[in-house]
């Protein structure tokens, strides 16, 4: 679409376990193939999430209790694991959320800074 030049971004894994979970509180339960192509589409097309990047994010959501997962059919009725947040995970969203907040305010300090600041 608009994006055809540009080089799409993987995504790092702290910032993809974020997203991970932000998308399953949105969308509820979803497999991975869905996941990771509602990530792309809220990113604009610009980031580019992989199975090898996104399995260990989802295996370690899951064995730290942030998501849980079973079995389902997907839309050509193929057998696929479905993931959903668990309330743990949607306590450990507000804390990420929160210190994502507080970075990115701490940082839009130092783009705002200036000479007199510093003295």
């Amino acid at each position: 679409m608009g994006n055809a030049g540009k080089q799409k971004t993987d995504v790092r894994q702290g910032t993809l376990i974020l997203m991970v979970l932000k998308t399953l509180d949105v969308l509820g339960p979803l497999h991975g193939y869905g996941i990771a192509r509602r990530i792309e589409q809220i990113s604009g097309d610009l980031l580019a999430v992989n199975q090898g990047t996104l399995y260990p994010v989802l295996l370690k959501l899951e064995q730290e209790g942030a998501i849980a997962s079973e079995w389902g059919p997907s839309e050509n009725n193929r057998r696929a694991r479905f993931y959903r947040l668990t309330r743990d995970g949607r306590r450990q969203l507000l804390n990420e959320k929160q210190e994502w907040n507080q970075t990115a305010a701490i940082i839009g300090r130092f783009f705002d800074a200036k000479a007199e600041d510093f003295v």
